[in-house]
């Protein structure tokens, strides 16, 4: 049924509000239309989702359009992905009129979105291509569309760091070759495989993941530097002000860094690095999967990793834990006890209540984890894990952040 276009921008916000109220109505907590990459061998196959917006807890405008445009008033379920029609960008089209002839520049994105749409309609390049995704509550993706929309909310900033529902992903996604932006069916390329290298055509393939890199769907702030695309992937968020160099870095996807860093060592999955901390070369931060018994490990500000090291507990602000030593959650330390004072004097929540042996206190790592201002060192004479209150301030160059 087709739509009366809405004759004045105080008219769509009566529509908005009105939708917006009616029974049943809720308010999605993301949505966006995304352009498919479908497979070679299988076009039902969803490869790939690329949302040029994302809406995350906003534009409730946009999704009272899209909603009523696609007949999604009173939907039920946690996601919803349809199709995009020749129907859905009529009726679209009809909700944004006061906005359609908005001057260059000023037209809001979502309404890019639809007059972009409707411009591939007219050159029969639509349908099939592209799909509506709606996200209501945060439970288990259950599509690929779905996933992806999460992943670009973590990367954009859109939504904090292991605040979303990513259970069941890895499933849902695909293992491809990519070739630039292009995924492709490794089942396609061993079809195709004779041909193409007679014909000198077999793409160049830069790597083969179910997951697309950072870069390849997120365009970072100005004062980040990433020197490696294979070093960050889709789904990790970089505050502004980050470098990731080339090397042993890493940073897999729902985890990253919330402020200044440099970041020369791995960031695992589910892993945090606070503003002003440096991740040194070679070193490690774990994943839940990877040796902290499932507790996600954040690391504060101002914190040093030293080369080759390895973190698997969460550190307060101040710390440092130097080169070539891991820091676990069962490792045993001993502190000093002309240390223990100047620990509490920056930790004055804690309970330092530690055993006694040999003139030292004896603590887990477990029973360290979230402390500021400790200094993990390895004594070189006796082979000892000490901590101690560190005194040196960790402060990054200015200069290259």
């Amino acid at each position: 049924m087709a739509i009366t276009p809405i004759s004045s921008v105080e008219a769509f916000k009566i529509f908005v509000e009105t939708t917006r109220q009616a029974d049943g109505y809720r308010d999605p907590i993301g949505f966006g239309i995304c352009r498919l990459d479908r497979g070679q061998v299988n076009p039902d196959k969803i490869l790939q989702a690329t949302f040029p917006v994302v809406n995350w807890k906003e534009n409730y405008g946009s999704a009272a359009v899209f909603l009523s445009a696609a007949d999604l008033l009173r939907s039920e379920g946690s996601e919803v992905v349809i199709d995009i029609t020749p129907a859905f960008v009529e009726k679209a089209k009809a909700l944004f009129s006061p906005y359609w002839e908005e001057a260059e520049g000023e037209v809001h994105k979502n309404v890019q979105v639809i007059k972009l749409l409707d411009e591939l309609h007219q050159q029969g390049k639509m349908e099939g291509n592209f799909s509506l995704v709606v996200l209501f509550e945060d439970e288990k993706p259950v599509t690929v569309q779905g996933v992806y929309l999460k992943l670009y909310a973590l990367s954009l900033g859109k939504a904090a760091l292991r605040s979303l529902n990513l259970n069941g992903a890895f499933g849902l996604l695909t293992n491809c070759a990519w070739s630039g932006n292009q995924p492709i069916e490794l089942e396609w390329l061993r079809q195709n495989e004779i041909a193409l290298k007679m014909k000198g055509e077999y793409p160049k393939i830069d790597f083969v993941d179910k997951f697309p890199r950072y870069l390849q769907h997120v365009i970072p702030a100005d004062n980040t530097r990433i020197l490696d695309t294979a070093k960050v992937r889709m789904g990790a968020q970089l505050a502004s002000g980050t470098t990731v160099m080339p090397g042993a870095s890493y940073i897999n996807f729902n985890a990253g860094t919330t402020g200044v860093s440099m970041v020369e060592g791995r960031i695992s999955s589910s892993a945090i690095v606070g503003d002003g901390s440096d991740v040194g070369g070679g070193a490690s931060i774990l994943g839940v999967l990877s040796g902290t018994n499932g507790n996600p490990v954040t690391i504060g500000k101002n914190v040093l990793l030293g080369a080759n090291s390895v973190t698997g507990i969460p550190l307060g602000d101040g710390c440092i834990v130097d080169a070539g030593i891991a820091v676990l959650e069962g490792t045993k330390f001993f502190i000093p006890q002309s240390e223990l004072a100047k620990i509490a004097e920056v930790n004055p929540d804690a309970t330092l209540d530690f055993p006694q042996s040999e003139g030292f206190w004896v603590a887990k790592g477990l029973q360290l984890a979230g402390l500021n201002g400790l200094h993990f060192r390895q004594d070189s004479a006796t082979g000892r894990m000490i901590v101690l209150r560190s005194r040196r301030d960790v402060k990054l160059n200015a200069d290259l952040h």
